[in-house]
């Protein structure tokens, strides 16, 4: 399409559009699509993931905020009735009753809601596969194991539920206009065996934060200060749990956050 005729950039959507013809193979092949699945796309934008993606899916539903795209998007795709443009902010969609059933997600995520939008990802019923652009730090964040100096909050809450890949990294160049920083694709698939129920999944995520925002402290001051007990009553939490009391947020794998969690009951 005439370079000319598309809609402006929008700065404060923190559009930065992957342009990549190598990336953007890689992401759809990331997908391992059978040919049948119900594709959700986040942030479609100009479409260039939207055109590799259309033809490998069953059904593919693009969720677009901004409206002059999401318009060349459905004057695009007016021919295709397997293809559904849906004008709306993401994290007010609900996935699993957009798709109707079993779906997959792909996205090129707006870096300042990057965040909620991959904990809306993981919200049941979740996806059977997510691939994301994100940025770079966000991706190793991710992925990062226990002890790792990039492991926090996120990765504890991601890993509880799903196994996360990074599979490679993106250069700024790739992007029109080009953002500041490098971006990674990461792929997350949820685990047979999750480390928390579904009933646990909030108060996990809540615990895991909290105990974060406090993460230059030793576990058992930590949750003297978040469950307002004594030295004692937590050193017993954390014995039980297999958790050193002297122990820092960051050593703790998410099995280990999860039992504590427990351990208060």
């Amino acid at each position: 399409m005439d370079g000319a005729r598309l809609p402006p950039v929008r700065k404060s959507l923190g559009q930065h559009f992957l342009i990549d013809k190598r990336a953007l193979q890689r992401i759809a092949d990331a997908l391992e699509l059978r040919g049948d699945e119900t594709v959700i796309e986040i942030g479609p934008g100009r479409g260039a993931l939207t055109e590799l993606l259309a033809p490998r899916a069953g059904r593919l539903i693009a969720i677009e905020y901004d409206r002059a795209l999401a318009k060349l998007l459905r004057d695009r795709y007016s021919g295709d009735a397997r293809v559904v443009i849906v004008e709306q902010d993401v994290l007010e969609v609900n996935f699993a009753e957009l798709a109707g059933g079993p779906y997959v997600i792909a996205g090129n995520v707006p870096y300042y809601i990057t965040t909620p939008i991959l904990f809306h990802g993981l919200t049941r019923p979740r996806a059977e596969r997510a691939v994301y652009l994100v940025q770079r730090e966000v991706a190793e964040r991710i992925v990062a194991p226990a002890g790792d100096r990039a492991y926090g909050a996120l990765s504890a809450n991601v890993q509880a539920v799903a196994r996360a890949e990074l599979l490679f990294r993106v250069p700024a160049g790739a992007f029109r206009p080009p953002p500041k920083v490098e971006s990674a694709v990461v792929r997350l698939t949820p685990r047979i065996e999750p480390v928390i129920t579904e009933q646990e999944e909030e108060p996990y995520r809540l615990f895991v934060q909290a105990v974060f925002g406090m993460r230059r402290k030793q576990m058992r001051r930590i949750l003297r200060e978040l469950w307002s007990i004594d030295a004692d009553r937590a050193d017993r939490i954390l014995f039980d749990a297999d958790v050193d009391p002297a122990a820092r947020p960051e050593t703790l794998a998410p099995e280990q956050f999860a039992t504590v969690l427990r351990r208060r009951e």
